[in-house]
């Protein structure tokens, strides 16, 4: 953990977006490092981290699920799930709704950069599959999550970024409830902040290699 960065970045955000410090290669002792120097929201992206992370961090602290979840997974992490960062299948949707007694705040992921090696939707099929998901009483879609390119090219990125951005706003002419943008990671993140993040997703800049 490296407070002084997380400080840092703190002061950069400056209060429009959520900082999830990103503990999937990181130690329960490095979560609680995390904790105690101020970080209160944490991005897991597999079962056994995120249910781990769960049960050790104190209760004011949210353990957001950012990775694929498989929908005969879901069970596995519905009891402590109230932040899913990669709802693409209605097939998940339909799980949350079976096992959950609560409601889960969820981002729709998108495929903004067309890349066959990354996960999401078209951005094209998103407004469709929130109509979908729309029936389901403890999916509550807040937001929207993508990821750029891994590229040094900075407009390329903020292309990605910024679509996501007019997305959301043309979805929420008749989706009122999507308002968060789920963007930008360690090395990218300042772009995304520049372009509306309201949640960026952060591993080795604030908790180091």
């Amino acid at each position: 953990m490296n407070k002084d960065n997380y400080l840092k970045v703190k002061e950069e955000v400056n209060n429009q977006a959520t900082i999830i410090a990103v503990t999937k290669y990181h130690t329960v002792e490095d979560a609680l490092e995390a904790y105690d120097a101020g970080v209160r929201d944490f991005g897991e992206n597999r079962i056994e981290g995120f249910n781990e992370k769960r049960a050790a961090l104190p209760q004011d602290a949210n353990v957001h699920f950012i990775g694929t979840l498989q929908s005969r997974k879901v069970k596995d992490v519905i009891d402590n799930l109230y932040y899913l960062h990669s709802l693409e299948r209605e097939s998940i949707a339909k799980r949350i709704e079976q096992y959950s007694s609560h409601d889960v705040k969820c981002f729709i992921q998108v495929n903004v950069s067309g890349e066959e090696t990354k996960h999401g939707l078209k951005p094209e099929d998103v407004k469709d599959f929130v109509t979908k998901v729309s029936k389901y009483d403890h999916v509550k879609v807040i937001g929207l999550m993508t990821m750029a390119p891994e590229t040094d090219n900075v407009e390329e990125i903020r292309n990605v970024f910024k679509q996501l951005r007019e997305l959301r706003d043309d979805l929420q002419k008749e989706f009122k409830d999507i308002i968060e943008l789920s963007m930008g990671m360690s090395n990218d993140y300042k772009i995304a902040l520049e372009e509306g993040a309201t949640f960026i997703r952060l591993g080795s800049k604030i908790m180091g290699k």
